[in-house]
Order: structure tokens, then sequence, then C-alpha cells
């Protein structure tokens, strides 16, 4: 019983997600990666529900009949039959970076989800026939490294750091698949917001219970994004045959780490004032605190504002009451 209340709330919540947009000007059929994720469960339902025709690429062996085709994303191996009159590839598979304390083997697992798992797709894009048109490639606003205080938009240079390093080699596999004719987009995904998981979804539990509040001194910035601005964002370029390169997938106006935790605790209620010590956190998680909890950007989605894109969620608390009202 407790696994069908789970799967009818995060059901009703996928379903307040679907009319996030218009319906396509001509329906496309697409292949997704990720899906089963946080960002990759909402934008399926997002682009069924305005009429694309979406298959998905998965590690375990597929239903027949399911839109379903397996892959082995670090083996270098697909089942081509998932590309045949794909028209769009949307590529958001890779394993987390913030699940635990990095080994040696953690860090190569991460990097070879990615930039083995595109050069993957890609290949299987270059010899299907006839290829698709459009590949949106995810990545992360960690290619920037930790920038302090300086804003940074697209082009910024990148950053160093074991995060630099792969979102660098992860955006290079992607802009190979140039050299077929197709459309590369790379979205730099800053934090995405949603009560549904992500760094949101781990920290309601402690909020609520009144021990919430700032990572060390607070000032890391948050480049921020919430799940149905993200979404809508991704249908935008894939839409927009105009529009690749590289594209910061986040809010105007990012905060710090400590302008997050206030407006939280506000939202809930709660006080959010106890501080979890720097040296705690490397003790714990070593360098994945260094790289992903205490190093941040001050990200700008410039070309996505250049190209017309309107954000609805632009204010940090606004956009906080909201998802937690509506539980997206």
């Amino acid at each position: 019983m407790p696994h069908l209340v789970l799967a009818l709330t995060q059901h009703k919540r996928l379903d307040s997600l679907a009319g996030l947009g218009t319906a396509a000007a001509k329906p496309m059929n697409v292949l997704l990666t990720g899906a089963s994720g946080l960002l990759g469960t909402a934008l399926a339902v997002a682009l069924q529900a305005r009429g694309d025709a979406v298959r998905y690429l998965v590690r375990r062996e597929p239903l027949s009949g399911d839109r379903k085709f397996r892959w082995e994303p670090e083996g270098n191996w697909v089942d081509g039959g998932a590309f045949k009159g794909v028209e769009a590839v949307i590529h958001l598979a890779g394993r987390s970076v913030a699940s635990g304390r990095w080994s040696a083997a953690v860090k190569n697992g991460i990097r070879e989800s990615r930039v083995l798992g595109t050069q993957t797709v890609v290949a299987a894009m270059r010899d299907a026939e006839p290829r698709p048109k459009v590949f949106l490639s995810a990545s992360a606003v960690g290619y920037y490294g930790n920038r302090g205080d300086e804003w940074v938009d697209e082009s910024a240079p990148p950053g160093k750091g074991f995060l630099g390093d792969v979102c660098q080699a992860w955006e290079s596999a992607a802009v190979a698949a140039e050299s077929a004719g197709i459309r590369v987009a790379r979205m730099r995904f800053g934090h995405v917001l949603s009560t549904a998981g992500g760094a949101l979804g781990k920290l309601l539990p402690v909020f609520r219970l009144g021990l919430g509040g700032p990572l060390a001194d607070g000032r890391t910035w948050w480049s921020w994004i919430s799940r149905p601005d993200v979404v809508r964002a991704i249908l935008f370029l894939l839409d927009r045959d105009d529009m690749s390169g590289a594209f910061n997938m986040t809010a105007p106006e990012p905060v710090t780490n400590r302008e997050m935790s206030r407006a939280l605790g506000k939202v809930l209620r709660r006080p959010a004032v106890l501080p979890v010590p720097r040296f705690a956190l490397q003790l714990v998680l070593g360098e994945m605190a260094d790289e992903v909890l205490l190093s941040g950007c001050r990200a700008k989605p410039m070309r996505l504002a250049a190209a017309g894109f309107a954000h609805e969620d632009t204010e940090i608390s606004a956009c906080l009451r909201r998802l937690i009202a509506q539980k997206l």
C-alpha cells in the first residue's frame, strides 16, 4: 500500500507539469535518456502532453512494445533501432554527483557515465539514417568551477577542478555531433528545485524539523531554476532551430546558500539558523563537499533571455512557496 500511495502522489505531481508547454507546432519523434530522473520524468510527461512521440533508452531489458530500448552507456553499445525515425535526442543521463563521498571509483563512474554515455549516443546518431536533426545534451554550471562573486554567462571560460574537467569533456563529446550536421545545444543546469527530489527534496525534511541552516559561511552561490521552468526551457530549445551552443539553464537571480536557507525557513515557518560547519562537511564527504556543497557560481542565463525565453519563477521565496504549495 505505501508503494501505491507514493506512485499516485508522483503521478499527480507529474500531471500538474504536463501543461508546461504549448502544443508542438509539428509533433516530433523524440528519444530521451535519463527519463527516470527528477528532470526526465517531468520532461517525458510534458513532451507527450504536447503531442510528441517519446521513446526511451534504458539499462534493463525492456518489455516488447513499451517504446523502450536498451543501452549500455559506459559500454559503447545501444540498440540501433532506438534511433529509427527519431528527429530529436534529449540526453539527460548521468550518475549523480551528490550521492555520497567520492572514491576514485565513484569519480570514474561519474565521468564515464557522462562522457562515454554521450559518445555512445553521438555515434548512434551518426550511424542513423536519416540522422536526428537536433541533439540537446545535459551539462552543468559546474563547468565554470568555483567563481566566488563573479557573474558568469555562457561566454565565460571553464573553471578548474574535477567537475569543471568532467563538464568540459562531457560537452566536447556532445559537440562531436555537429560534424554530422546535427544541431547541438549544451544545457548547463543549475540546481533544479522540486519537492520531488534533488537539492530541495533533500533539504525539506531537515528544515521542517527546524534543523536547517546555511552550509559553512553561507556565501556559496546557488544558481537555481524551478523544475517547471527548466522543462519549459528545454522545450524552447527543442523547437527553435536557431538555438545551438551553450545555455545556462538557471533562473535570472541566483542566491547565496544563506539566502536560500533563510527563504526556505521563512516559507516553512521554521528557524533556519543552525550552520553546518565546513570542517564537518569535509570530514564526512571529503572532496565532494568541497566541489558540490562549498563551491558555486553566479550564473546568468544570458542566451535564453536574449532569445526571448521568459522564466516564470524568478524570485526564490515566491518560487519555493509555489513549489511547496503545489507539490511540484
